[in-house]
């Protein structure tokens, strides 16, 4: 199957753990050890509000020399984020992540419900795209900090 045929369904990590905005940080962190993961998605029942990732706890609360164990995700997350529906494509993802300059991107149903995300690393194991893909890491390595 060519890249740019390829489902965003194909190749999302489907059914990520996620958080409210009243969700504690230490709860975050918590998920992302436990699935080894950068960013947890927020949400309001299943509907993506945004975004948290270990960067965004990183300077904007830690940095800030703020006491951790008393951080909801609402101090922290990023709200505007761009999401791919699941039923998109490869090269739709890629060029979300191109233009936003991020690496991961979460994945929505018609209902704006999270069902996965998808990161570089799917992309590259997924799709063999190697080179694509790595166009799109050095682009968004070059571009400054969106946070």
């Amino acid at each position: 199957m060519a890249i740019d045929r390829k489902r965003v369904l194909d190749i999302m990590t489907a059914n990520p753990e996620c958080v409210t905005e009243n969700s504690s940080i230490v709860d975050v962190a918590r998920i992302m050890k436990e699935e080894d993961t950068g960013v947890v998605p927020v949400v309001d029942g299943k509907k993506l509000l945004g975004i948290i990732t270990d960067r965004d706890i990183v300077v904007r609360l830690v940095a800030e020399g703020k006491n951790l164990s008393d951080c909801k995700v609402s101090e922290a997350m990023t709200k505007d984020v761009r999401a791919v529906n699941e039923e998109g494509t490869v090269d739709e993802v890629l060029n979300v992540m191109h233009s936003a300059n991020v690496r991961r991107v979460p994945v929505v149903n018609r209902s704006n419900e999270i069902v996965g995300i998808v990161s570089m690393a799917d992309l590259a194991i997924e799709t063999g795209e190697k080179t694509k893909v790595g166009d799109v890491v050095q682009d968004i390595s070059e571009a400054r900090p969106n946070n």
